[in-house]
């Protein structure tokens, strides 16, 4: 006897609910297809080819799952850590609560700025400022180019005059 102890293999329960999961979204996935009219025309391809690709796609990553699940090969979850994450709650929360009264690009910019903290990314003012700019670009777009409203606020309001 060396002493040496080799562990045993044991099966990953988490990678099971996550399997079950997939293969839920993909059956999903796939009885919505059926429920899309599917005249393919000339090329033979319609609407429905998709999400039924999507779905296998989603099948075959299920079995790859059940299988590291069953030779325990899972790599074990990393300590969570909440900040991060209520972090990026609370830029979803000041998001639905600005989007109205403050407008797009204010809203937006803090959500982008709250979640690149949750990043690690500092300073705050700076990530927000820039998310900000991205804002206005994107309000921009929408309401100049594609001529689709976005909520403005006095900000949008005084430059794009809407």
């Amino acid at each position: 006897m060396t002493g040496h102890f080799v562990p045993q293999r044991r099966p990953s329960w988490a990678a099971f609910v996550i399997a079950a999961g997939l293969a839920a979204l993909a059956a999903v996935m796939l009885w919505d297809a059926t429920l899309l009219k599917q005249d393919g025309g000339y090329g033979g391809v319609g609407p429905a080819d998709v999400p039924r690709l999507i779905a296998i796609g989603l099948l075959v990553l299920s079995a790859a799952t059940v299988y590291a699940g069953i030779r325990g090969n899972v790599p074990r979850a990393p300590r969570q850590e909440p900040a991060p994450v209520l972090w990026m709650l609370g830029g979803l929360v000041a998001q639905l609560v600005l989007l109205h009264p403050a407008g797009f690009a204010i809203a937006s910019g803090l959500l982008f700025g709250f979640t690149a903290r949750a990043m690690g990314k500092k300073p705050l003012w700076l990530t927000c400022g820039v998310g900000f700019l991205m804002a206005l670009v994107v309000y921009g777009i929408f309401d100049r180019l594609l001529k689709l409203d976005l909520p403005a606020g006095p900000i949008e309001r005084l430059i794009f005059g809407g």
